[in-house]
């Protein structure tokens, strides 16, 4: 790949990385869909690691399928793409350490804002499963690397 492709391809990441940072703000801060606008909300947290989680699984019959899927498996997806980006756009981030560490920070100024703020709660279940979709996400990062070289390298030997 030439100089100025990867740059091109480098410049339309952040692009992409800006448009998900910008979707992530709206849909946790904002949405009417996930109930942001409610105004006069007093602080609610769970410092408890697990409760909510088990709360979910508890009552996820009389709660609805797409209530117990937000909550839980939502959290996990949403930070996918923040580990897939980080490798792509930071070359000090290229460890399973570092996107870990960051995705777990990422979520605490995420949930501290919620919960100064008093849109949605702080949730210690949310940093758990953001951290580890985080997490899935330098693996999918990782999956892609080494099928693109795979195939680089076999266009390569062809030529």
């Amino acid at each position: 790949m030439n100089r100025k492709t990867r740059k091109i391809l480098r410049t339309l990441a952040w692009i992409l990385f800006g448009i998900y940072l910008l979707s992530l703000c709206y849909f946790l801060f904002f949405s009417e869909l996930m109930g942001r606008t409610y105004l006069g909300r007093t602080y609610h947290y769970n410092l408890v690691p697990l409760k909510e989680i088990g709360r979910f699984m508890r009552y996820r019959e009389s709660l609805g399928f797409m209530a117990v899927f937000l909550n839980l498996a939502g959290n996990v997806i949403v930070f996918i793409p923040y580990g897939m980006f980080l490798p792509l756009l930071a070359h000090r981030c290229r460890s399973f350490f570092h996107v870990v560490l960051l995705s777990f920070d990422f979520s605490l100024l995420v949930e501290l804002i919620q919960l100064i703020s008093k849109v949605g709660s702080f949730d210690v279940d949310d940093l758990l499963l953001n951290t580890i979709g985080g997490a899935i996400g330098y693996l999918c990062y990782l999956l892609a690397y080494a099928l693109h070289n795979r195939f680089f390298r076999r266009k390569t030997d062809e030529t």
